[in-house]
């Protein structure tokens, strides 16, 4: 199996048929401009030593080498075996809260950035387990269903703002609804639910996700983030400066507070736990450390194919077609001389 590494540098080849277009057109133009002025026979006597032949090898051997360069550095590859690579760990659909009291800043730079950095991190960490994002508000879902290409998983993560769910508000028990929902049961693995978020449940409908999560043997672990005491949600301009915080109805501003006890409650009915979060620790460091201690199962298989580079197969010769065309001179050698006095009856 051949591939090639940087396969757009291919596309250089398109230019060698229009060099040699323009070669072509260029040698008859200059031999018409002669032929005005000058004779051939003339042009023999005047430039003797002048070899059309040569002039044309080296311009073929120019192309040859340019051709085997462009497709050097394109570094083919060939597959020199394939394996089966077993799937091993844990599947982890990872619930974020966006909503609008994620902008608070009583954790820098604010609670959500805070938990994006965390779940970046964990994803540096992750060796085979399987995971998911469901970003929630008034409503959940899926950002990336479950995968184990973390840096495509780090791209949609980047993407998460505060516009991600248009509808206001938080729906825990959506988001939880939606992971439970969302994970392949037929895969052999042992499945967790993250949820991080300030807690403020505005619906309220958790007890029936709940029960599901335990009757399916799904751990739920939750990071709560935010003031008890409460603290204002900061309002920025399209320049990032701060015009003032968010008000209610009645023109107060409106303080956004951390429900643990929603949290704790969702976390021992669903046999995980929970965790506070802070400025200065990693809090689902932790969780990775309890999701370590759950064991592993093999949820599949992939083929892999170990690749070796093979773009001196053509840069070696390109460089040694450069050497021969730098040799080679226009003027007429020694055995080109008698081929044509050989020709013309001349040697007898």
């Amino acid at each position: 199996m051949i591939r090639f590494e940087n396969p757009e540098i291919l596309y250089l080849l398109l230019v060698i048929p229009f060099l040699v277009l323009l070669y072509l057109l260029n040698r008859k133009k200059q031999k018409e401009v002669l032929n005005v002025f000058i004779s051939e026979n003339l042009q023999k006597e005047i430039i003797p030593e002048k070899n059309n032949f040569k002039e044309m090898l080296k311009f073929i051997i120019l192309m040859i080498a340019l051709t085997f360069t462009i497709v050097g550095v394109a570094n083919p590859r060939i597959g020199t075996k394939i394996e089966e690579a077993k799937q091993v760990g844990i599947d982890v659909y990872i619930l974020l809260d966006v909503s609008r009291s994620m902008a608070a800043e009583d954790i820098k730079p604010n609670r959500l950035e805070k938990a994006k950095f965390e779940i970046s991190k964990l994803m540096q960490r992750l060796n085979g387990d399987r995971i998911g994002l469901i970003v929630f508000a008034g409503q959940a879902f899926i950002q990336f269903p479950l995968t184990s290409d973390y840096s495509a998983a780090n791209l949609f993560l980047n993407a998460v703002d505060f516009n991600t769910v248009p509808q206001p508000g938080t729906n825990i028990g959506d988001a939880l609804d939606l992971a439970l929902r969302s994970f392949k049961y037929e895969d052999p693995t042992n499945k967790a639910i993250v949820i991080i978020t300030d807690g403020e449940d505005h619906e309220g409908n958790i007890d029936e996700p709940l029960k599901e999560a335990n009757s399916k043997n799904v751990s739920i672990y939750a990071i709560g983030l935010g003031s008890t005491a409460g603290t204002p949600i900061p309002i920025y301009n399209e320049d990032g400066v701060q015009i003032g915080y968010k008000k209610d109805n009645q023109g107060e501003i409106v303080l956004t507070k951390l429900d643990e006890e929603t949290l704790k409650k969702i976390t021992e009915q669903g046999n995980g736990k929970y965790y506070r979060g802070t400025n200065s620790e990693d809090e689902l460091d932790k969780i990775y450390n309890d999701l370590a201690k759950i064991q592993e199962s093999e949820y599949g298989s992939k083929r892999i194919t170990d690749y070796e580079d093979k773009f001196y197969w053509f840069l070696i010769p390109a460089i040694f077609l450069l050497l021969i065309e730098f040799r080679i001179t226009s003027k007429k050698t020694k055995w080109i001389v008698k081929l044509e006095e050989l020709r013309k009856g001349e040697i007898r």
